[in-house]
């Protein structure tokens, strides 16, 4: 091994900037010698390492805890770059940011003397002459671990110490140069000796003792099947049942042996290259030397909501800085098979190994209140729905009663065999036909038409055009219809869909793509819940559009089609804001990504159900647009309306607002906490007015306040007040709040906008759509939600799920709360 000295060090350089720490720089080595040292290392992971000098440099291994004085017990020690001689001094701190971040102390020092064995061989004997340590070790590599993995273990000796002996880790904890504590280190102690500590009480290490009642000491088992969740319509009742977020995203078995992590799917295929580094860091640095834990990865957008196909898109673009894995429970930990031990003792355990801290490794809390108030407030927030778990039961492979799944919306798997092609072009899927299982055979349930991201439709094409078949893999004829311009693929693929309800002859109706399945076989498809529609018929579309599946969204796949879907769901509560109004739209016939233009005025071409409308005080004007039922609407869909922005007065009296709205529009830099402060003062200034405030999202980065009026006041009065109320506002907090929509002055306050209530103004429709990306909608919310959610928290996907949930429409009252805005001679006074 000689020559090391300075190749072996390189790494040790390469990881290290020595403007940066105080670290030693890595140098030749001195004349040779047999020191030894080992230093308690507080970084992300507490651990000590071991260095033993050999050939001009400081052998190391990172033993993640700490040297055993039991003989025989064996401690993981991960082997890690060379360090220089100068190394075994060091103590102190390495700034954050910087390679092994925290507080370093020369835990024991001394000689080491080589008894047997050999390095290259990775088994080495040797013995310790320290001031803590001392006797005779072991060092042997792992097999089939490309050598980091190593163990140390304690000889039977007269330096060794029984089980039940105090552990030599917490007797003495201190420095043996300074006295200090590695806690005190990292406070910033001064560099002094310190009397040493008299011994601690010792606590048992958790690998020492069975970590829970009725855990089974055994070896660390093989893959073990997951527990999988029934589907029922509601959730269980009683006391025995806990609740917890479902997530939506990828179950995976995470496997920690020592420094080796894996990450398996519910089938038990590898999947811990798919996902980058950091989940994998995240669990290699829990404080355990080995475990099986339970969870989820997922993709988390808005306030907690997680998002499959965020995820998805994200793994095919290879980004992984997104990626959050929720645990949820605990199979194995430090040699003890916990599957016997009651689910409340292992979410314990859980919790303890994992901590509190949102990294990217996060533990999954559970309620114990109703499970039917879990899951109407889960479905309020647009999360998928609730696992509920018996608190006392074991760990139980397969699916069974102990897990129940209460779902928010229809979402299951269906097995891809056909598609149609796109009619905006050849290169990609229009729709998928999908089918179900039924005792091996293969049942029609109906197509999925949106949903897909355009890249999403492009390679979906690529992958179905090379598993092209010449007949029908369903078992049944399918009609003329079903059969229209489908080709028909080996039935092996998997797609995740969402779906409003099953139609009475047993079809799919509002499908939406969330994904493919890669994680299930198709033979294990099978219709989850009966054809009996789970939620009301929206009202029937009878406007014909054309180019279905041209995609609006190109994120998120929302197609034509999925646009009037939505609007069809939403239908009985965006009516109110938008029949009978003059409507300005903004239009974007290419998506939003494509050419966009507002539209006020009525243009060739346009839909007839779409209504022409004469301005009484503009009649030379070119007629303006309006709409009156749903049909109307689906004209404004099929003229790629993306926003609809009515007026704040009906056609019915122009000149007499019914609607005022304040938008918060906050600057750059300014928090959501703060945005909801102020959306909070203006409620009370319009409720001192004697007006009643409502609040919903603007589907941006704001909130609009908005008063229902009785229609008496005209447009200059309600201006008036407005501005009178926006200008006290910047004028009581000039730091909070400004009232100019110069942008100059916007940076950290929050602009008061009061210019959408004056006389063709407008404001984007409540449950509007916007033309942005993420497909976000203008949600009216109650009051106390609001610290619950983002600004852009409802979209497109999640509306109809929360609005099924929600047991009141908070905008409930909206109209009959309207009452007069007072005005006299004089401006109105806010």
């Amino acid at each position: 091994m000689a020559g090391q000295s300075g190749a072996g060090l390189e790494v040790y350089n390469e990881k290290r900037d020595f403007s940066q720490t105080a670290e030693p720089r890595g140098r030749k080595a001195r004349a040779p010698g047999h020191a030894f040292v080992i230093q308690k290392h507080a970084a992300t992971r507490l651990h000590y390492d071991l260095r033993l000098e050999l050939d001009g440099v400081l052998k190391s291994w990172a033993v993640a805890k700490g040297p055993s004085l039991v003989p025989g017990e064996k401690r993981l020690a991960v082997h890690v770059e060379d360090h220089p001689l100068d190394y075994a001094t060091f103590e102190g701190t390495i700034p954050k940011g910087n390679y092994g971040a925290g507080a370093v102390i020369v835990w024991d020092r001394g000689t080491w003397v080589p008894v047997g064995g050999d390095y290259a061989t990775g088994k080495l004997e040797f013995e310790l002459k320290g001031e803590k340590l001392a006797g005779r070790w072991h060092l042997v590599r792992m097999r089939g671990k490309r050598g980091e993995n190593w163990l140390l273990i304690k000889s039977d000796d007269d330096a060794a110490r029984p089980d039940d002996a105090p552990d030599i880790l917490t007797e003495r904890p201190e420095s043996v140069t300074t006295g200090r504590t590695v806690e005190e280190v990292a406070e910033g102690a001064e560099n002094k000796p310190k009397p040493a500590k008299p011994a601690a009480k010792r606590k048992p290490a958790r690998d020492e003792a069975a970590p829970a009642r009725r855990a089974t000491k055994a070896p660390m088992p093989d893959f073990i099947q997951p527990a999988l969740a029934t589907l029922k319509p509601a959730p269980p009742t009683g006391a025995k049942w806990l609740h917890e977020v479902k997530f939506d995203g990828y179950r995976l078995q995470a496997r920690l042996e020592g420094q080796q992590v894996r990450l398996l799917t519910r089938s038990g295929l590898d999947w811990t290259d798919r996902f980058g580094t950091g989940v994998t860091d995240a669990l290699r640095a829990l404080p355990a030397e080995t475990a099986i834990i339970d969870g989820e990865l997922v993709v988390e957008t808005g306030a907690g909501s997680s998002d499959f196909p965020a995820l998805q898109a994200d793994l095919s673009e290879g980004r992984n800085d997104r990626f959050v894995f929720y645990v949820f429970d605990l199979i194995y930990l430090n040699g003890h098979d916990l599957r016997t031990v009651p689910l409340i003792e292992r979410k314990g355990l859980l919790e303890d190994l994992v901590g509190s801290d949102p990294g990217r490794v996060r533990f999954s809390s559970h309620f114990g209140e109703s499970g039917s108030m879990v899951l109407r407030h889960a479905c309020r927030l647009s999360l998928e729905g609730i696992i509920s778990k018996e608190a006392d039961a074991p760990y139980r492979s397969g699916r069974g009663k102990g897990w129940i799944k209460s779902k928010c919306s229809a979402r299951q798997e269906f097995v891809v065999a056909g598609y149609v092609p796109s009619t905006t072009s050849d290169k990609l899927v229009g729709s998928l036909a999908l089918g179900v299982f039924d005792g091996g055979t293969l049942n029609y349930v109906g197509r999925v038409g949106t949903g897909f991201s355009a890249t999403v439709a492009a390679d979906l094409r690529d992958r179905l055009d090379g598993m092209r078949i010449d007949r029908s893999p369903f078992a049944g004829k399918l009609t003329a219809d079903e059969a229209r311009g489908v080709r028909h693929v080996r039935p092996e693929l998997v797609a995740e869909v969402e779906f409003r309800a099953w139609t009475a002859d047993g079809l799919l109706r509002h499908a939406s793509f969330r994904g493919l399945r890669e994680d299930k076989p198709a033979s294990d498809v099978v219709r989850e819940s009966g054809p009996a529609g789970e939620t009301p018929k929206p009202q029937k579309r009878r406007v014909t559009l054309t180019h279905p599946d041209r995609i609006y969204w190109p994120d998120e796949g929302i197609t034509k089609e999925g646009l009037a879907d939505y609007y069809a769901e939403v239908w009985p509560r965006i009516a109110p804001f938008i029949t009978g109004r003059p409507l300005a739209l903004l239009r974007c016939p290419g998506g939003i990504g494509g050419q966009r233009f507002f539209q006020k005025h009525a243009w060739n071409g346009m839909s007839k159900h779409i209504t022409p409308v004469k301005d009484p005080q503009n009649k030379a004007e070119e007629a303006m647009v309006a709409i009156t039922d749903l049909d109307g609407l689906m004209g404004l869909v099929q003229a790629a309306a993306l926003e609809i922005h009515p007026w704040g007065s009906t056609v019915a009296d122009w000149d007499h607002p019914d609607t005022l709205t304040m938008d918060l529009d906050p600057g750059e830099g300014v928090t959501w906490e703060a945005v909801i402060a102020g959306a909070q003062e203006v409620r009370q200034r319009l409720t001192d007015a004697g007006l009643a405030a409502f609040v919903k999202t603007s589907g941006g980065k704001g909130l609009h306040v908005v008063a229902p009026l009785l229609p008496r006041a005209d447009w200059d009065a309600v201006k008036d007040f407005t501005k009178g109320l926006a200008e006290a506002m910047a004028a009581d907090s000039p730091g909070a709040y400004v009232a100019t929509v110069t942008k100059s002055k916007r940076r950290g306050r929050i602009l008061i906008d009061y210019l959408r209530n004056q006389r063709g103004m407008t404001a984007v429709a409540a449950y509007s759509t916007r033309a942005r990306p993420g497909a976000a909608v203008s949600m009216p919310v109650a009051w106390e939600e609001l610290d619950q959610i983002g600004p852009a928290h409802f979209t497109v996907e999640n509306t109809p799920n929360r609005l099924a949930a929600l047991t009141r429409d908070p905008w409930e009252d909206f109209r009959t709360a309207a009452r007069p805005l007072e005005v006299t001679g004089q401006r109105r006074k806010p």
